[in-house]
């Protein structure tokens, strides 16, 4: 079957990617405005609370590249439509948790369920689109995110105040229902293309334990354990790469990275999430504390760079179908960059417009570099290695999601202390808030270069 003659397939497949893509963004931003309700139902402390969202983070991330060299080997479909039932029933379960440590194991199980959707849709939509239209329906896909994203914070308040926070879960589970019939009845064949071939047990074990102690251990700083997981981690990294190279089936084919437009667009995704994911954070902390604004107000403010996002992004997607997708990426970076620097220098008295200036700014550059980056990692591969390059994009962007938070813990941690936020210690937040946005505009600086370099490679 040639899939890019079929138009038919390619609608269906991207409905089913769009809508999943839309799924776990808005669960992650949906539940962290429910967490205080969550926390105050089952009388747990502040960092019991952090794991309801970080195991679902670590999971997705840990099992990403391994369900990547799965759906190579027996089928991407399979295992997308895996991940979704996954998800449905660890939604299910969340919901009618009967205890906090019962909805973290949920969360994790359905972290699993997000790794193989991530992995598989994006791998199925660059099999069925061709390259002239690729571009595109990354766009769409990535637009889908952010909506979800943008979505999530207004969306799941409303569903927590009205109809608890189980709501958020139960809400998923007809997407999902929608998403398993189109794939049941309307996708048809199937994407395994190294079927056949064995699967990589050591290298997979190796890269979980390497990603559990890097990404915990970097949580975990300034602590003397933190730092112990983190040289651990590093360890684990070389057994990982031992394996790998010299394995004939391998979980994931490091080299890759002697594609250098591969390796550097990688790195230019992992910096811009670990430089980006933490701003709302931030942010809700500026305008709950130092503004004095409720959640609502300041959901209300921060849904500007998601929404930007949504409409920028298949604009810039498809515009790297004409154009170098690097090119595109790299000025997206240099505007993130303008846009991180222009809030490290926020204060008591910095006005609400020009925080929403900056927001619009930000949302604007990450819908150019997001789609057109997607692109450019995926167009330097060969079709054989789309369920890695794949997983990739969702491992860099879930290992910056977490370096980016670990990032604020780190400078929190120095600054503040482990102590609560109270109007005692406002200015070191605001101090500690210049200093992450400040980290964060260097690293968009220095992700300009990573996202252009090599542009003729691949």
């Amino acid at each position: 079957m040639n899939e890019y003659t079929n138009r038919s397939l390619r609608v269906y497949v991207l409905i089913a990617a769009t809508l999943s893509s839309f799924l776990t963004p808005f669960m992650g931003s949906s539940i962290n405005v429910a967490l205080p309700v969550i926390a105050l139902q089952f009388g747990i402390d502040a960092i019991l609370q952090t794991w309801i969202p970080t195991a679902f983070l670590l999971a997705a991330a840990i099992f990403a590249v391994p369900f990547g060299r799965i759906s190579e080997i027996y089928g991407m479909k399979r295992i997308f439509i895996y991940g979704n039932l996954i998800f449905t029933v660890s939604s299910v379960l969340s919901a009618f948790s009967p205890s906090a440590p019962a909805l973290i194991v949920f969360r994790a199980i359905q972290g699993v369920g997000s790794a193989m959707i991530f992995v598989t849709g994006l791998a199925m939509l660059t099999r069925v689109f061709p390259p002239m239209e690729r571009g595109k329906a990354i766009g769409i896909n990535t637009a889908a995110v952010y909506i979800g994203l943008s979505m999530g914070p207004v969306l799941g308040g409303f569903l927590t105040h009205f109809l608890g926070w189980q709501s958020i879960f139960l809400v998923t589970v007809p997407v999902t229902l929608i998403v398993l019939a189109v794939c049941l009845l309307k996708v048809e064949g199937e994407w395994a293309d190294a079927s056949g071939e064995s699967f990589d047990v050591p290298g997979s074990i190796s890269y979980c334990i390497f990603l559990f102690l890097l990404m915990y251990g970097f949580s975990a700083l300034p602590e003397v354990a933190g730092a112990l997981m983190i040289v651990l981690s590093i360890l684990a990294f070389g057994i990982f790469l031992k394996i790998e190279l010299s394995s004939d089936s391998p979980v994931f084919n490091v080299r890759l990275f002697k594609n250098l437009r591969f390796s550097f667009s990688s790195l230019a995704a992992l910096i811009n999430y670990s430089a980006t994911f933490a701003v709302s954070l931030l942010l809700s902390y500026h305008l709950q504390y130092i503004k004095g604004l409720d959640p609502g107000s300041s959901g209300l403010i921060l849904v500007t760079q998601p929404i930007v996002m949504a409409f920028v992004a298949p604009l810039a997607g498809r515009a790297s179908d004409r154009f170098n997708p690097q090119i595109l990426a790299g000025i997206g970076m240099a505007i993130n960059a303008a846009a991180l620097l222009s809030l490290s220098i926020l204060d008591r008295g910095t006005p609400l417009f020009m925080i929403v200036t900056s927001l619009l700014v930000l949302g604007l550059g990450f819908g150019f570099f997001s789609s057109p980056n997607t692109n450019a990692i995926m167009g330097s591969v060969e079709r054989r290695d789309y369920g890695i390059a794949s997983a990739t994009v969702s491992s860099m962007r879930l290992i910056g999601q977490a370096f980016s938070i670990g990032i604020v813990t780190l400078i929190f941690a120095f600054l503040i202390g482990r102590v609560p936020i109270s109007p005692a210690n406002y200015d070191l937040l605001i101090e500690s808030t210049r200093i992450c946005f400040l980290v964060f505009g260097v690293l968009c600086f220095i992700g300009v270069f990573a996202a252009t370099a090599h542009r003729n490679d691949g």
